[in-house]
């Protein structure tokens, strides 16, 4: 059993270009995380992929007082991956509760009891956004006892010095950026 897992955080259709809250250039990674995917796949480790996964009314959005517009709505286009996700992979729905925010693939979910049942003890993450769910995963990742990699060439922020600071913080947790 492969004791690695990939984690494609967040590449859904509202955080393309276009989208309801789009990443600068997130649609550029696209390839490479399905290289990312398709690699790892081949080496039978773990695939796992992280959404938002809102209702309507999220404590996140403007219209509940919170920062974002509405985004990734449970069933919508939006919400929908924009990456090549092969059969088997795992899927961690996260923000799922109006009342409750969530920017970790860790937070409110089972993703790390998943990943000791599969014997994982490395993972990889990729992404968007570098300074938000990107870091958020990282760091709670290396919290729940993983060995945690950033693939920095599959990753996208929102601000560039936003995400510097974000590679900052996490290598400063542990985390390997690649």
């Amino acid at each position: 059993m492969p004791e690695e897992a990939l984690i494609v955080v967040d590449m859904q259709r509202d955080f393309m270009p276009r989208g309801a809250l789009p990443v600068p250039g997130g649609d550029e990674i696209i390839p490479r995380c399905n290289e990312y995917i398709e690699e790892f796949r081949k080496r039978g480790a773990l695939i796992v992929a992280t959404r938002d996964w809102h209702p309507p009314n999220h404590i996140s959005f403007k219209e509940q007082g919170g920062p974002w517009p509405a985004h990734c709505v449970q069933n919508t286009p939006g919400a929908e991956f924009v990456v090549d996700l092969p059969a088997g992979a795992v899927i961690i729905s996260k923000a799922t509760e109006p009342d409750k925010e969530a920017y970790s693939g860790f937070e409110g979910t089972d993703l790390a009891e998943i990943l000791r049942e599969n014997g994982v003890k490395r993972v990889y993450v990729c992404g968007v956004a570098t300074e938000y769910c990107v870091k958020a995963t990282a760091l709670d990742a290396v919290k729940h006892g993983f060995e945690t990699y950033l693939l920095s060439d599959a990753v996208k922020g929102i601000r560039p010095e936003d995400e510097e600071q974000a590679l900052r913080e996490m290598k400063s947790a542990g985390v390997r950026i690649l």
